[in-house]
């Protein structure tokens, strides 16, 4: 808008300082004689006016896209050493030995007996019986019926048909018709840039440090103790075994060990922003607008008119007529008959069988009995232990970075050029001026 202003300024300006010209102006311009002579009191004049001119220019601009990069960061991870150690300890070994002991036994003994029983037992007898039987058999018999036979008689009519027929009209419709209007609009766009900045980030580290803690240690010694048992089979038998017993003993040792402590450092960093900034600018646009149109068409209407016409048609009647059949009729006779049928009786039989009955017998058997000793035996074992490092590792981390680029565009720009142009202008000296007394 400033630089459209600008470009009219200049126009008002030379107008104003043609309109206060002197009447010697007149007098000065030599090339001009002629036209000042067409009409007195007044002067042409050539002056430039602006014109604008839409045309395309290139405009480059400022777009951003993201972009993948990766950098390495180094990372701590704490990895498990194993280390083999060897320990003595005593393990009691059991060792089986055999016995004979005597125990009693009750066996099964089985004995057989008899036992009478009665049975009901079937047996069938035949008999003879009579009946009577309705025996059907068929007769022909003759018989008159009457039927009813189709006749037709053709006869005439009348009927009335709607016959069509088309008739062109007139009519009127109305149209909406689009028109299209150019605005102008202004909008705000965020422009973009970008700034540095600087700050610290936090890195662990692992640090080593050794301290001293007391720990437990399990020992001990065997002792040789006796003691009395009783015998399983006689319990009034009583002996004394010596037996070895393992007495614990607890102690305790200072041990050094080694930990890692997480330490925290600030590390200087930079960094870039993108920050935006907000311009105006103006854009065209087109409205439509619809606006009502009337227009006329021929349309073919359909109309009907009455027609009488004539037609034939057959009308059927029934005549009875009698006829004859012959029917076969069902007829039945009573005839007798005899069967034979089985009928089952039951008679009383008396039958033996033989069971057995058991009874329990005493006995005695004898048998080996196995039973365990526990002796101490030392023995050597390897065992490991697993202790903690820091190691340093490196990985690689993927991000995302935002990156500008330069986009060159097309827009429609309004130019302003001055373009010449004649004017009249009155003048303001014609009683003293030469051109006009002429």
């Amino acid at each position: 808008m400033i630089r459209r202003c600008f470009c009219v300024m200049p126009a008002f300006v030379v107008l104003a300082a043609l309109i206060a010209l002197p009447a010697k102006a007149g007098s000065d311009d030599k090339g001009e004689k002629g036209s000042d002579s067409a009409k007195c009191g007044t002067i042409t004049k050539t002056i430039r006016c602006p014109e604008y001119k839409t045309e395309k220019r290139t405009v480059e601009s400022c777009e951003y896209k993201n972009e993948q990069r990766t950098r390495e960061v180094t990372c701590y991870k704490q990895v498990p050493v194993s280390e083999e150690k060897t320990c003595n300890y005593t393990v009691m070994v059991p060792e089986t030995k055999t016995r004979t002991v005597t125990y009693s036994v009750c066996k099964p003994v089985w004995e057989t007996k008899k036992c009478e029983y009665t049975v009901c037992v079937p047996y069938t007898v035949e008999q003879e019986h009579k009946y009577t039987v309705c025996v059907p058999y068929t007769e022909t018999v003759e018989k008159k019926y009457t039927v009813c036979v189709p006749q037709f008689e053709t006869r005439e009519r009348k009927y009335t048909v709607c016959v069509p027929y088309t008739e062109t009209q007139e009519r009127k419709y109305t149209v909406c018709k689009a028109e299209w209007e150019t605005k102008e609009r202004k909008y705000t766009v965020c422009v973009p840039y970008t700034e540095q900045g600087k700050s610290t980030r936090k890195v662990m580290k692992c640090v080593p440090e050794t301290t001293k803690k007391s720990v437990k240690v399990c020992g001990g010694h065997w002792e040789t103790q006796t003691k009395e048992i009783t015998d399983n089979c006689n319990e009034c038998c009583k002996r004394t075994v010596c037996c070895r017993v393992w007495v614990p003993e607890v102690t305790e040792k200072e041990v050094s060990c080694t930990t890692y402590k997480q330490v925290c450092e600030d590390v200087p960093c930079t960094y870039t922003v993108c920050k935006t900034r907000q311009e105006e600018r103006t854009c065209k646009y087109k409205v439509c607008k619809m606006v009502p149109e009337t227009r006329t068409c021929k349309v073919n209407v359909c109309k009907y008119k009455n027609e009488e016409r004539t037609c034939k048609y057959k009308v059927c009647k029934m005549v009875p007529e009698t006829r004859t059949c012959k029917v076969q009729i069902c007829k039945s006779r009573q005839e007798e008959r005899t069967c034979k049928y089985k009928v089952c009786k039951y008679k009383n039989e008396t039958r033996t069988r033989e069971y057995k009955v058991c009874h329990m017998e005493s006995e005695q058997k004898s048998r080996e009995v196995k039973y365990t000793v526990c002796k101490p035996e030392t023995r050597t074992r390897k065992y490991t232990v697993c202790h903690m490092e820091c190691k340093p590792e490196t990985k690689t981390v993927t991000y995302n970075v935002c990156v500008p680029h330069m986009v060159k565009h097309e827009i429609e720009v309004k130019v302003c050029h001055m373009v010449q142009k004649q004017i009249e202008v009155p003048c303001n000296c014609c009683g003293g001026c030469s051109n006009c007394g002429s």
